[in-house]
C-alpha cells in the first residue's frame, strides 16, 4: 500500500495546466542529519499534480499560489512522464488546503485584542462616569420625582386663586360667610344673656338641626339680636347654646333699636 504523505509551503514554479490535472512544484528542507556516510540532503523536490475540480475550489490562481502557504495530502507516484515531473517526488494529491498566512493571523488577532480592550475601557469609563454621577447628586432621580409632584400640587392652586379672589372681593361688603341680615360681628363672650332666658331650655332636636348647619357651613343660621349699647341678649338663645357648643369666637348680630 502506498504511503501516505503531507506537504507545506509554497509553490516554487509556476502552475502548469493539462487536461484534466494542474500540476506545480514544492519544496522542503531535508533531514538535518542523516545516517553516517551519507551525504545530508539539504532541500527535497516535489512535483504536485492535483484535479482541476479540487484545485478551483480553494480559489487558487496561477499568481496567487506563489504566495499563498498550502497544505498537501496525497501519496507518491512513479506513474508521470519525467519531462511532466521534475522534481525528485511526483505526488498525486488528494486533498489541498489554504493554510492562514501567519501575518493575516497575527494582525486579526491584534485586531481582536485591540477591539476587545477598547470595549472593556468604554465599559469602564461608563461605569466610572455612573458613579460619579451618582457621587454628585445621589438623589436627583427623587428630587425631581418630587419637585414633578410639587409642580403638579402648585399648578391646581395657580389656578383656583383668581376665583378665591372674585369671591373676596364681594366679601367685604355683603358677609357672604354671615347669615342673612348681620349687622355686625361681636365677640360671643361679650354678649349678656338675661337670667329669663337661662331659665328655658330650648328643643334639642332644633337646636341639633342648628348645630349640623354651623358644621355644614361654618356660621348660624340666623343672627342674634342684641341691644346696641349693653350687647343684651333679645333674641336668638336656641343660637347662643348653639355658638356656645361649637366654640365661636365670634357671632353674628343685629341690633334691636333699628328694628
Amino acid at each position: 500500500m502506498p504511503h501516505k504523505m503531507t506537504l507545506t509551503g509554497s509553490a516554487i514554479g509556476p502552475l502548469r495546466e493539462y487536461d484534466r490535472y494542474v500540476a506545480f512544484d514544492m519544496r522542503e528542507k531535508g533531514s538535518p542529519s542523516a545516517p553516517k556516510g551519507l551525504k545530508k540532503s539539504t532541500f527535497i523536490s516535489y512535483t504536485v499534480f492535483v484535479a482541476k475540480k479540487a484545485f478551483n475550489k480553494t480559489g487558487l490562481t496561477k499568481k496567487s499560489i506563489m504566495h499563498e502557504k498550502i497544505l498537501i495530502q496525497g501519496e507518491p507516484t512513479l506513474d508521470i512522464p519525467i519531462d511532466e515531473c521534475p522534481g525528485e517526488i511526483g505526488i498525486i494529491c488528494f486533498q489541498i488546503t489554504v493554510l492562514p498566512n501567519k501575518n493575516d493571523k497575527e494582525t486579526n488577532e491584534s485586531k481582536d485584542k485591540r477591539e476587545a480592550k477598547q470595549e472593556v475601557s468604554k465599559a469602564q469609563q461608563e461605569v466610572a462616569a455612573t458613579k460619579q454621577e451618582e457621587k454628585q447628586d445621589p438623589v436627583s432621580q427623587p428630587v425631581a420625582k418630587e419637585e414633578k409632584k410639587e409642580a403638579e400640587t402648585v399648578q391646581p392652586e395657580a389656578k383656583e386663586t383668581p376665583v378665591q379672589e372674585k369671591k373676596a372681593a364681594p366679601q367685604q361688603k355683603q358677609l357672604p360667610t354671615q347669615p342673612k341680615g348681620t349687622q355686625d360681628v361681636v365677640s360671643f363672650e361679650e354678649i349678656i344673656v338675661p337670667e329669663a332666658f337661662l331659665k328655658t331650655r330650648p328643643n334639642p332636636e332644633k337646636t341639633q338641626k342648628v348645630i349640623d348647619f354651623v358644621k355644614r357651613t361654618g356660621y348660624l343660621d340666623e343672627p342674634l339680636t342684641i341691644e346696641k349699647g349693653s350687647k343684651v341678649l333679645k333674641d336668638g338663645y336656641r343660637r347662643y347654646i348653639v355658638a356656645k357648643t361649637v366654640k365661636m369666637d365670634k357671632v353674628p348680630v343685629v341690633y334691636a333699636y333699628e328694628k
